[in-house]
């Protein structure tokens, strides 16, 4: 059952990986109207998403989200309460957990359908596993839009930004996305601090078949950040390594990020035989952080850069 939770998670890893004032004097009617009149020109609105130009017509009224950042990005943007269907793999925030569930990297087209959204927030990661199903969505109607896959933190603020103009949220979205920048502006700036950079090793996935975070990836870039060095960034994406080869990296401070389906991560980390002498064993500099807070493509990234500030320079992040 450990193995089978393993191969589930990192598939879904790889794959993985948006008051008017009134009043009885005429004139404030006048602007109030005026205001709504602008708000509604908006829309029909085309924007490109991952596979083409996408018309919505008229702001979405019920939205159904196939991926957790998706999601994420909706909540941050005020639309919780126009989704009406997520993935069965959403766990954030927790008003997910009242929402229809329209099935994982097989979504229910009849479900969706039945839900009669306005548009379904589709993602380029597993778009390619799901054609079939995303053209039964248009043929019935439903304004598909694809976001595209994100590496970077940029890719991520272009998210947001395309689901904030899809769905009618431009100015939320431009807050959300300048408020990421500013905490990471802040993390980055703190960082300059740094006397002796740490070697890093990042295990996305434990033995007997280790995973790491290589170029390429929200790791490697948030390392850079709080100028830490990624014990594989020679590598690019997710390498797979033998332990002999991960040990004779030495690192400083190891990071998992399994902890939510290994117990005792930690543990098992520091109890390994063969890592006695690396540094980040004999020093016990072994951390467990948020799987979601630092590979989910959404508003927390800011959060992740935070929590591995936090673990790997204490003295400097307290």
């Amino acid at each position: 059952m450990k193995k089978w939770k393993q191969y589930v998670w990192l598939l879904a890893f790889l794959l993985t990986l948006g008051l008017a004032a009134c009043s009885n004097n005429a004139e404030p009617a006048k602007e109030t109207k005026q205001e709504a009149k602008t708000e509604q020109a908006a829309f029909p609105v085309t924007i490109k998403d991952a596979v083409g130009d996408v018309t919505i017509e008229k702001e979405p009224k019920k939205i159904v989200s196939l991926i957790p950042s998706n999601t994420e990005i909706a909540y941050a943007l005020g639309l919780g309460d126009k989704i009406v269907g997520v993935s069965d793999f959403d766990n954030y925030p927790e008003d997910v957990k009242n929402k229809e569930k329209i099935g994982g990297m097989e979504f229910n087209v009849e479900k969706i359908i039945s839900l009669q959204p306005d548009v379904v927030l589709a993602h380029a990661s597993s778009a390619h596993n799901s054609e079939e199903g995303l053209k039964q969505l248009k043929d019935a109607g439903i304004t598909v839009v694809v976001v595209p896959n994100a590496t970077s933190l940029n890719d991520v603020y272009a998210s947001i930004e395309l689901i904030g103009k899809a769905t009618g949220k431009v100015k939320e979205a431009t807050d959300v996305v300048q408020q990421m920048k500013q905490k990471i502006d802040a993390i980055a700036e703190k960082a300059k601090e740094v006397k002796e950079e740490a070697t890093v090793w990042v295990e996305v996935s434990p033995a007997p078949e280790i995973y790491t975070a290589g170029k390429g990836t929200f790791m490697d870039e948030m390392l850079t950040i709080i100028h830490a060095k990624n014990a594989a960034g020679d590598q690019e994406g997710w390498p797979m390594f033998t332990e002999e080869d991960a040990v004779a990296l030495n690192p400083d401070v190891i990071i998992t990020t399994y902890g939510y389906y290994t117990p005792n991560a930690v543990e098992q980390v520091l109890a390994r035989p063969a890592w006695k002498d690396v540094p980040a064993i004999k020093n016990k500099r072994v951390y467990d952080v948020n799987s979601d807070l630092v590979s989910r493509p959404g508003p927390r990234l800011a959060e992740g850069v935070e929590e591995i500030a936090k673990v790997v320079y204490p003295d400097i992040f307290k």
